[in-house]
């Protein structure tokens, strides 16, 4: 069995929002395996996200770039990341992060991007090894997406811009239609601004992991038995809790936070409707600055929880 270190119980406070004992006890009752303590949590109704948290510690920018050359539109979103938030406010920075926000219009491959040339005719890896020179702190391009249509527009939004097409979080949404482009643009505008604020897990229903979905029927049965209900009742119990489970995590189900009477594919299809022409929402991403990296642990919160577990 893992031992139930202070780090381990912080990771899994930080995770669920669960409290400290218990996040101590669902490790203990789990051989401190995490994902299964995640579980446990969520079973026992002690956990208060349903998913993990993003943990943040990278700083930098999230750059945006479009084009439509009237062949198709594309646009493309990259994370550039630096060691401290007073980089993402150096022009030279922001400078480099549109720089390479534009290469990412021809390839969303890190290493494409890298090897890539900026308009100026600079290479990407060694425009940020000079930045680094420059600036004295480590950079990287962490991730990038990339998307194209034909017919239609890819509209982008980015949260708490630091300046135009630069912030802590960027959003394309591709949307394919003949319809008018100001009009799809807007519609596409909205969408984004709504995936910004619930950061949906997928597009449509068929897009979720199924893996994903079979943990949440998991979870969800083992609550529902704990009820005490019969076998009948848990099973009509879960098929309206994985409803509302969709209703949470797949954009087109989710109720439109501008109108939230109206799905997003409701407000697509009344789209439609107005402009006399089809319209399909074809996929979406969301870069919110640092997700995922670890954050340096607080020593006086560290050595709180290893009073508590002996560490």
């Amino acid at each position: 069995m893992a031992e139930i270190t202070a780090a381990l119980v912080k990771d899994l406070r930080d995770t669920t929002g669960a409290g400290m004992m218990d996040c101590k006890r669902a490790l203990q009752e789990n051989g401190g395996d995490m994902e299964a303590s995640i579980d446990w949590l969520r079973t026992k109704g002690l956990s208060k996200a349903a998913k993990k948290a993003d943990r943040v510690a990278a700083e930098g920018l999230v750059a945006v770039a479009s084009r439509d050359d009237g062949k198709g539109a594309t646009a493309a979103a990259v994370e550039v990341n630096a060691e401290t938030d007073f980089v993402s406010r150096n022009e030279l920075f922001q400078n480099a992060a549109r720089a390479i926000a534009a290469v990412g219009l021809e390839s969303d491959d890190i290493a494409a991007i890298s090897a890539g040339k900026t308009a100026g005719g600079e290479v990407v890896s060694d425009l940020l090894t000079n930045l680094i020179a420059t600036i004295g702190e480590n950079m990287m391009v962490r991730r990038a997406k990339r998307f194209s249509v034909s017919e239609g527009v890819v509209a982008n939004y980015v949260h708490n811009a630091t300046a135009p097409g630069l912030g802590r979080i960027g959003v394309l949404v591709a949307v394919e239609s003949a319809g008018d482009k100001v009009a799809l643009n807007e519609l596409g505008r909205k969408i984004a601004m709504h995936v910004a604020a619930t950061n949906p897990l997928s597009l449509s229903v068929d897009d979720l992991d199924p893996a994903a979905v079979e943990k949440e029927k998991t979870i969800l049965t083992e609550q529902a038995l704990e009820s005490g209900k019969p076998a009948g009742v848990v099973e009509k119990m879960v098929e309206g809790r994985i409803r509302k489970f969709y209703e949470e995590v797949v954009l087109l189900k989710q109720a439109f936070v501008m109108n939230p009477d109206q799905t997003v594919e409701a407000l697509v299809a009344d789209t439609a409707k107005q402009l006399g022409s089809p319209i399909k929402v074809t996929g979406f991403v969301r870069l919110a600055l640092g997700e995922g990296v670890e954050k340096a642990e607080a020593p006086d919160f560290a050595a709180e929880v290893a009073s508590m577990t002996g560490g």
